[in-house]
């Protein structure tokens, strides 16, 4: 497997070498600024060709190779797609034709390594047991934002199995990947399973990415790395062939550096799924996302406010943010979270049956070449290969999982029921009680150092919970560094507001202007500490 996986590495990285040191061309004469470039400024230099495709994908795949392995060593990469550069060349073809699909078309984006590609890349969900998992087959989520001429530029890093395999699992490390670091500091966590398309789209190796959540993966990197991040409504995006944890969770988001680009990603994605039920209604709210944001979107908008516990550092921040609300238009009402007392048990039975039930039925599509059918067998590969997959942590939530029924177990139907009917009745009540449109509160606390021995040391507020459990929308919008590392304000409203959601973190994010680019510090001076304290 070693031998195998090196092999692999050295060929994506022989492809990047090869890209960047082609022979110049047309397309190499002026060479595009991609650092910290809205997607919507590079759709716009596109379709006055005062760039190509072509240009963009070897200035990404020049910062990738210069950066990712090399430089501060991000390692938010793991495959770039062999096939960027003749996608590339296809769609500029189009374009000179007359023929433009939309605003992504021609504009690299990155996806996460969970999510199946069609080509030679494998999709292994970070686990050396799907090295092999060579599918050629497009997720339809991919199909969609193919179709709308993205292109897929390379597969990111996360944390293995979206980071559902141990109680002391560490962020955004993955066998085949190894650890991503945070550019902010490179030796705090990038949260959360999409940690490295967070990474990689806040240190611009693409235009912006698409990351999953079950409960927190989109919303707690994008939050701890500067960027804006969707958890849409479930049932708008397609889940098919992308490795499960909870069909009743999961659901795949866009990550980017603005609301504009975030929404412009979203439009694509959305829609009906005949492999996916829970998309049934998908078609009915395929509109553009971005057609309707403004500044003046705050203007008279009622607002439940939640004052979770949290350090002072970041309160401060948050109180300022709330002010600017307020000067947007905003009318912000306080509210407290009703008792979910027993939710977060409830939601834990769910997750390990249906993982489970659904990982099996996953496996069972792959090729031959994937040898697992089961979690059992996954459990069984981890032992084999304990060295390679279990240098800094076991997999006791496998292991739980696999001593339940799956969705079969007679628990589950009750522990969905349970989960899902507190955490709706705590946003609805809240919503109600303020006539509120949205609610709001900090996505997360601060990034803490990553941590080989102990694992992931969460401290500070979580607004994932509600949203993901419920099936509701969760839009992260950065509010500045708190300490040297970036925080998120949370919008989070009832199902299918999605458009409203987005339309209020652009009016936010236009006043507020929060976002600061990386600076790839080796550590902080200031910052939180393992245990939650300030350095």
């Amino acid at each position: 497997m070693h031998v195998r996986l090196a092999a692999v590495s050295t060929a994506v990285c022989a492809v990047a070498v090869s890209i960047s040191a082609a022979p110049p061309t047309v397309a190499q004469v002026v060479v595009p600024q991609v650092e910290e470039r809205p997607l919507a400024d590079l759709s716009s230099a596109l379709s006055r060709g005062e760039v190509t495709s072509e240009a963009l994908v070897r200035a990404y795949l020049d910062r990738i190779a210069a950066m990712d392995r090399n430089g501060p060593a991000l390692r938010s990469i793991i495959a770039v797609n062999p096939q960027a550069m003749a996608e590339a060349k296809r769609l500029d073809a189009e374009r000179r034709a007359g023929s433009v699909r939309g605003p992504l078309h021609g504009v690299p984006i990155v996806i996460k390594d969970n999510i199946e590609l069609a080509g030679p890349l494998p999709t292994t969900a970070g686990s050396l047991a799907l090295i092999d998992n060579v599918t050629n087959r497009d997720a339809p989520v991919v199909a969609r934002l193919k179709a709308a001429g993205a292109i897929i530029i390379a597969k990111t890093n996360l944390s293995e199995w979206a980071n559902i395999r141990s109680t002391r699992s560490m962020s955004g490390w993955s066998a085949v990947g190894g650890l991503v670091k945070n550019p902010y500091a490179l030796d705090r966590t990038a949260c959360g399973s999409s940690s490295g398309t967070g990474v990689a789209v806040a240190a611009s190796f693409a235009a912006a990415g698409i990351g999953t959540e079950t409960d927190g993966s989109v919303v707690c990197p994008s939050s701890m790395n500067g960027l804006v991040g969707l958890k849409p409504t479930m049932g708008l995006v397609s889940r098919t062939h992308i490795v499960p944890i909870s069909h009743s969770q999961d659901i795949p988001g866009p990550m980017a550096r603005s609301v504009r680009d975030t929404a412009l990603l979203f439009t694509a994605m959305v829609g009906s799924d005949p492999a996916d039920p829970a998309t049934t209604d998908a078609d009915k709210h395929r509109i553009d996302y971005a057609e309707g944001l403004s500044k003046d979107a705050l203007k008279g908008v009622r607002i439940a406010v939640l004052h979770p516990d949290m350090p002072e550092t970041l309160n401060a921040r948050y109180r300022q943010q709330l002010q600017m609300l307020r000067d947007a238009g905003a009318v912000l009402v306080d509210v407290e979270a009703p008792d979910t007392d027993g939710m977060g048990d409830a939601e834990f039975q769910v997750l390990m049956m249906e993982l489970k039930s659904d990982m099996a039925a996953y496996l069972a599509t792959l090729p031959d070449t994937v040898k697992p059918r089961s979690l059992a067998d996954l459990i069984a590969f981890n032992n084999a290969h304990r060295d390679s997959e279990m240098p800094h942590f076991g997999q006791e939530i496998f292991e739980m999982a696999q001593k339940t029924g799956g969705v079969d177990d007679p628990a589950y139907a009750a522990a969905r029921a349970k989960s899902k009917q507190l955490a709706t009745h705590a946003i609805d009540t809240m919503l109600r009680e303020a006539d509120a449109a949205m609610l709001v509160e900090p996505t997360y606390g601060m990034a803490w150092l990553s941590d080989t021995i102990y694992g992931d040391q969460f401290s500070g507020p979580s607004a994932s919970d509600l949203p993901a459990i419920s099936g509701y929308p969760h839009l992260t919008v950065p509010m500045g560094l708190v300490q040297g590392v970036p925080v998120g304000l949370s919008f989070i409203g009832p199902k299918y507001s999605d458009a409203r959601l987005l339309a209020a973190g652009y009016a936010y994010e236009q006043a507020s202007q929060a976002r600061i680019a990386p600076p790839y510090l080796p550590t902080l001076t200031m910052g939180v500490s393992i245990a939650g304290r300030g350095e």
